[in-house]
């Protein structure tokens, strides 16, 4: 009665669920660290802009910032690919906003994004995005 109804259902032992790559450990603490970076820069500067009126632009920038952090976190463990490369463009944003203040931040931001890219791009990690793709 079921199969007449639902062609499509597969309900024999042979049906096997898709297998999906375990998450490495390298995009699992990235992540982790984009969710609380993200989440306490926002927490500091919606506090630093309390009251919210007047509303300054620079203000919804940064939270707007911040918040891209967050969502970055999240869709990274999750495995979407387009979550790696906005966490690239994250950090390589920090890397021109840091090169205006000094050239030391910028040094310390170029550093982050090398290893960002590095840690994104393994073997294991372009698996990982590539399976959920």
């Amino acid at each position: 009665m079921l199969r007449r109804r639902f062609p499509v259902l597969k309900l024999d032992a042979q049906f096997k669920m898709p297998t999906m790559k375990p998450r490495p450990i390298s995009v699992t603490i990235l992540s982790l660290l984009m969710l609380v970076v993200g989440a306490a820069s926002f927490a500091y500067h919606a506090r630093r802009g309390w009251p919210w009126l007047p509303i300054h632009s620079d203000l919804i920038l940064v939270c707007s910032v911040s918040l891209a952090a967050v969502v970055c976190g999240v869709y990274m463990l999750r495995g979407c690919n387009w979550a790696r490369w906005l966490t690239l463009a994250w950090m390589a944003f920090h890397v021109a906003i840091s090169a205006l203040h000094s050239a030391g931040q910028a040094a310390a931001h170029s550093l982050f994004l090398a290893i960002f890219i590095y840690l994104l791009f393994r073997p294991a990690a372009r698996a990982y995005f590539a399976a959920r793709a």
